[in-house]
């Protein structure tokens, strides 16, 4: 069977490389650890029974070129980037497990959570700069943090705040009242959350329901002294609207690791002195990686009977 690996992250990892060559033989890396463009994608699918895809988009244009392409396998949790259904259409099958990097998410959104709340950032950016700046900002403890979207790494947050005895709102659109109740949970429409939470953080799919999201309109409802985080996607939150947010003080801050388009062009976004901004990487710890990229490797394996 022949086999090709879209993602740099998993065909730079020599264990990941070694397990799935193991298996099979003839399986080929994304050797120059770069995105694919469209066409470099169709070219790249051509001759292949099995992918494993990562960020790239893959629609029905590129399945169709995968004439003899059985199966995706996708290195990471979101299916945003493959078209499912053009799949099902075509027969191909979609190897796919998720919350397999719930936790490598979780703990960078509470790094977040610290980070705004005692005001880290700025003041390393200040002390950098030979400004002594001794606001502490505070303690996270006792605040109320807004969950939006209670699924596999929204619902491993819940369980990293309880030593700091946050109120926690939490929102989603699937039942999660046993879930609620068991974590000590309120459940919450959108807009109390965006009333009264201190933090509010994302983790939902990007889908038609959640683009843009979070926007000029749902900003002018949260407390000025309010901060979002986004490491879920990037197109949930409309990056134009949080800029002037940010510096029109509508909300105090924001910490992002997901972009609308990546890597991201706004330098002036990025350059605001109350954004922590980091390239994606809330899925990327080394065990997160691991899981990521074997769970892949258990698909193709079960689909081929190896």
């Amino acid at each position: 069977m022949k086999i090709k690996v879209t993602s740099g992250a998993f065909s730079k990892h020599p264990k990941l490389r070694e397990a799935l060559l193991t298996d099979f033989p003839d399986a080929q890396f994304n050797e120059l650890g770069r995105k694919f463009t469209k066409e470099e994608l169709i070219d790249y699918v051509s001759d292949i029974d099995g992918l494993i895809l990562g960020m790239e988009p893959c629609d029905d244009d590129v399945l169709a070129a995968g004439k003899g392409l059985k199966i995706v396998s996708k290195f990471g949790v979101g299916l945003d980037n493959l078209d499912v259904e053009a799949c099902k259409k075509r027969g191909i099958a979609v190897g796919w497990t998720g919350g397999t990097n719930k936790r490598s998410v979780a703990e960078m959104d509470l790094c977040f959570m610290l980070a705004l709340s005692r005001n880290l950032y700025p003041a390393s950016m200040d002390l950098k700069a030979g400004t002594w700046n001794k606001n502490g900002g505070f303690q996270l403890s006792g605040r109320t943090v807004g969950v939006i979207g209670l699924g596999h790494t929204g619902s491993e947050i819940v369980g990293l705040l309880q030593p700091f005895d946050c109120r926690v709102l939490g929102n989603d659109i699937v039942d999660k009242s046993d879930f609620c109740r068991e974590m000590g949970v309120q459940e919450a429409a959108k807009e109390e959350i965006y009333r009264d939470a201190d933090i509010i953080t994302l983790h939902t799919p990007l889908t038609d329901l959640t683009h843009h999201l979070i926007n000029r309109e749902t900003m002018s409802q949260m407390k000025p002294t309010a901060f979002v985080i986004n490491t879920a996607r990037g197109s949930i939150v409309n990056q134009a609207d949080l800029k002037q947010a940010l510096k029109d003080g509508t909300i105090a801050g924001a910490a992002l690791d997901v972009y609308e388009s990546e890597p991201p062009a706004d330098r002036e976004l990025l350059g605001l002195p109350n954004l922590f901004c980091t390239p994606h990487i809330g899925g990327n710890a080394d065990e997160a990686v691991m899981a990521m990229g074997m769970s892949a490797i258990h698909h193709l394996r079960e689909f081929f009977g190896k």
